[in-house]
């Protein structure tokens, strides 16, 4: 039983809920980055190039149509899709350095440890009692 309380101790500390919410923000706001991305920035950079950003590939080799008129067989590079994935990972990164940025702004300043006392040192004070020791 110690070690099932351990880690229930471990799992309830503040850190690792923070964490948890973190994460499953993080999903939520990808998803919607993602949607950013497939319908706003992609269409607008597929106007530059006249093709849907998604579609872009490099056939290594041709497959063949089947009866449902779907190629079957082709062998390709989405370079499309990686690049799509690219913009999504800056969009994101970007934004959490945002918010770190803003996080860290409003996180309160640590003063500086206060000097120690000017004065004689340490040892000057135990020489001192010393000295007047040694004159009785």
């Amino acid at each position: 039983m110690g070690m099932l309380k351990e880690f229930k101790d471990f799992a309830m500390k503040g850190n690792l809920v923070d964490i948890a919410v973190g994460f499953v923000m993080g999903a939520a706001f990808k998803s919607v980055v993602t949607s950013f991305t497939g319908g706003v920035v992609s269409p607008l950079i597929g106007l530059i190039f006249n093709s849907d950003f998604k579609d872009l590939k490099y056939i290594i080799e041709d497959g063949v149509a089947d009866e449902a008129g779907k190629v079957v067989g082709e062998v390709a590079v989405l370079y499309g899709d990686f690049i799509t994935n690219v913009i999504d990972f800056i969009i994101v990164a970007f934004v959490m350095f945002m918010i770190i940025k803003g996080i860290n702004k409003t996180k309160k300043k640590e003063e500086p440890a206060p000097e120690a006392p000017k004065g004689p040192s340490q040892e000057d004070l135990l020489t001192e009692i010393r000295d007047l020791l040694s004159k009785k």
